[in-house]
């Protein structure tokens, strides 16, 4: 039987943080080249937010300062290049998001820092602990920044000509 220490879980655990990261840059690449919508900016939050579930698992538990701490981080460190980097622009009748040409640079940069910080952190905690810290680093940097596309996008509607 395996265990969460094993070598071989935790170097499967950053195998997977690694390709789910790599996916969301392409998932996000793609997103550009349709038009945004309401419910596209609001989806991925809520959907995200399911992941809150995972709580229920003992094995997941981590102490308050620290589930606190790791969605602060998000919210007022990680999610500020984000929100600098994503903009939404009016092309005719369709609102388009419309990244800087660092907005890959600053995911990436996202993804090696996560990956690092995954490797020390796992010195300290479980994997499901790792996971639930990271869930809350990430939930608490996509508020903001999807916040900060939904005014964007309202604010360019309001600017709709009939």
């Amino acid at each position: 039987m395996w265990s969460w220490s094993d070598p071989i879980v935790q170097t499967s655990a950053i195998a997977v943080s690694a390709l789910a990261g790599l996916l969301l840059i392409a998932i996000r690449l793609r997103a550009g080249k349709r038009p945004a919508t309401l419910k596209k900016i609001i989806i991925p939050p809520l959907g995200m937010a399911t992941g809150f579930i995972m709580f229920a698992a003992p094995v997941t538990h981590i102490p308050w300062l620290w589930g606190l701490s790791a969605f602060g981080t998000g919210m007022l460190v990680f999610a500020f290049p984000l929100v600098v980097t994503t903009r939404l622009e009016r092309v005719d009748r369709d609102i388009y998001v419309r990244r800087s040409k660092a907005f890959v640079a600053v995911i990436m940069t996202l993804l090696l820092v996560r990956l690092t910080l995954h490797g020390v952190v796992d010195q300290y905690m479980s994997i499901p602990q790792t996971g639930a810290i990271f869930y809350l680093l990430a939930f608490g940097m996509i508020i903001p920044w999807r916040l900060a596309m939904l005014s964007d996008y309202l604010r360019l509607r309001r600017m709709e000509t009939p």
